[in-house]
């Protein structure tokens, strides 16, 4: 290809900490007591790897290669994720994970702003975005219901519906993306 697109980078840098993502999750996953917050991890670990690979995918077509690059914390984030001794609690709050964006900021808001963005990237990045904000609402809900739990001010009901709802949503998201 003889014109490197200018959205090449942005490509890359989602590919690769999309599969970090997919790491992160997955250890966490493995080590979880709770069978609620390993659903809901597992879920984003499996869309962590899906947009990583799809991505890395993208570049490929656009006849480039996605270009690793070392992310420092990641061995220190995963150990924490694979922790057998903190807490799910410690670990939504030592990674950061579920927090709420600060000011109403939407780190995905400018992402769209290259205007020479062909077609089939658009409909991917626009899935990409969507599914990345439906996984913070799901891994958010799990942290309150995990800091409630912790704090002892849970009903227990809630939170198996919370639960529920939760798998129910993945189910019916899973459907619609065999239709």
């Amino acid at each position: 290809m003889s014109d490197k697109p200018s959205y090449l980078g942005l490509l890359n840098s989602i590919a690769v900490g999309e599969a970090g993502g997919e790491e992160l999750f997955c250890a966490w996953a493995s080590v979880t007591p709770s069978p609620d917050v390993k659903a809901v991890l597992e879920a984003v670990m499996l869309r962590e790897g899906e947009h990583a690979k799809s991505f890395a995918k993208r570049i490929n077509e656009l006849g480039y290669s996605v270009l690793p690059r070392e992310d420092p914390n990641q061995k220190s984030r995963v150990a924490i994720a694979a922790s057998t001794t903190l807490s799910d609690c410690e670990k939504f709050s030592q990674l950061a994970v579920g927090v709420a964006p600060k000011n109403g900021t939407d780190v995905f808001a400018k992402f769209m702003d290259d205007l020479t963005i062909d077609v089939q990237t658009g409909q991917l990045m626009g899935r990409y975005i969507a599914e990345e904000r439906d996984s913070n609402r799901m891994l958010q809900s799990c942290r309150a219901i995990v800091e409630a739990e912790m704090n002892g001010s849970s009903n227990n009901g809630t939170a198996e519906l919370e639960a529920r709802l939760g798998r129910i949503e993945q189910a019916l998201e899973q459907l619609l993306a065999k239709a």
